[in-house]
């Protein structure tokens, strides 16, 4: 019998990092209503009540080719409108909140992707490219992975703690009970397995801000009782589950006041918990000619079929681009040795069911829409959302038969 625990965290949408994140995201999707085919990587780093966003992008609609001119950017897209909504949506609006949405400090150095760059991508002959297609916007390696832990097909650590962070954000915006809870948090769940299946919670940690009116007990009691037991499955349960309610004993200074936050440093919150392995490209910010987003995203999709079809319990998937390149240089699947078929088998399934074509995979997923902001928080996966395409399970009878 094998015995192990596995840990996981999530982080709410007041964390430094997520404020990034959804600042990046939020710019992202609003260049995307004004046109679907933007060209978007926003970086956003925020401290204090300080938000730096800088960055490459462009909006074709707002080029008229034939005069060789551009409508400056701020004509049509109020930036930092678009930042303070955006922490205005995540709450920090507080009287106590020196990172407040209405009184930020925000620096812009958003500028024009690189020429270069967009050769390479757009689907156009350029001198030094050897086709015509939309390349890859960038080399590097994707995963996407899958198991049966969950509803949700994903692994059972990663899925409890992001339950935990939605459920303390669900209570604080509703602001009817717990009105001392502030929009900084973070949350850690233990599961120990048997055999490779989850079993029972070990441990769970929850810290989140506070106003500095309420005593420790208080926060303690209400964690473990209107969340922790709320949302978590009671017979994961035991007696001997340890609760780790705001261990310091205090944290009331949080979000970017306590701490700098910047685009891209929750990553492995972002997918699996560290479960499935991580090709190291973050995805806030990102259009979806990025292949660190949009392969990733792809990953997902053809691993959460794979378990779907029942062809594998677990499976993980990985493939590389090179900048510029149309087709991936490399496709790799992994079942660990719960596969109903071998693994070549299903990788051949694979590549009769789906394309990873960088322009494929945005047919595909229909992802020049204004959608990401739904994924910023909790997980870019396990989310029923039907916005959120590469979570259907829509392949998984065309898989099956084509694995035989």
């Amino acid at each position: 019998m094998s015995t192990y625990i596995f840990s996981s965290e999530s982080v709410g949408e007041g964390h430094p990092d997520k404020v990034a994140d959804t600042i990046s995201d939020a710019i992202l999707d609003a260049c995307l209503t004004i046109d679907p085919k933007s060209r978007v990587a926003c970086e956003t780093f925020v401290k204090s009540n300080v938000v730096v966003v800088g960055g490459e992008i462009t909006i074709p609609s707002l080029q008229d080719k034939r005069k060789g001119t551009t409508k400056p950017l701020d004509e049509v897209l109020n930036i930092g409108k678009v930042i303070r909504d955006a922490v205005r949506g995540i709450g920090y609006i507080n009287n106590d909140d020196v990172f407040h949405a209405d009184t930020l400090f925000i620096n812009n150095y958003l500028t024009a992707q690189s020429p270069d760059i967009a050769q390479g991508v757009d689907a156009a002959a350029a001198e030094g490219k050897k086709h015509k297609e939309q390349g890859a916007g960038d080399q590097g390696i994707m995963f996407g992975y899958a198991c049966d832990e969950t509803p949700e097909l994903m692994p059972a650590p990663i899925m409890f703690a992001h339950r935990l962070g939605r459920e303390l954000t669900r209570i604080r915006k509703a602001g009817k009970v717990a009105k001392w809870l502030r929009p900084d948090a973070k949350s850690q769940v233990s599961v120990e397995y048997v055999n490779d299946k989850p079993t029972r919670i070990v441990n769970v940690v929850i810290s989140t801000q506070h106003a500095a009116d309420v005593e420790h007990a208080e926060i303690e009691k209400f964690c473990i009782e209107q969340v922790i037991k709320k949302v978590l499955p009671k017979e994961m349960l035991t007696k001997d589950t340890e609760y780790l309610i705001n261990p310091t004993g205090k944290f009331v200074v949080g979000g970017p006041q306590g701490d700098s936050g910047l685009t891209g440093r929750k990553i492995i919150v972002d997918t699996y918990g560290g479960t499935g392995r991580h090709g190291g490209g973050a995805f806030s910010g990102k259009d979806p000619s990025k292949v660190d987003r949009s392969a990733a995203y792809m990953g997902r999709w053809v691993a959460k079929n794979v378990v779907a079809a029942g062809l594998a319990s677990r499976c993980e998937v990985q493939f590389a681009y090179a900048i510029g390149h149309p087709l991936p240089v490399s496709v790799h699947v992994d079942t660990f040795g719960t596969g109903t078929k071998p693994d070549a088998d299903i990788l051949a399934g694979i590549l009769k069911v789906f394309s990873f074509k960088p322009a494929d995979i945005v047919k595909q997923l229909n992802l020049l829409r204004p959608i990401y902001s739904k994924s910023t928080n909790y997980g870019h996966f396990g989310k029923d959302d039907a916005d959120l395409t590469w979570e259907a399970t829509d392949k998984a009878a065309a898989l099956k038969k084509a694995v035989g």
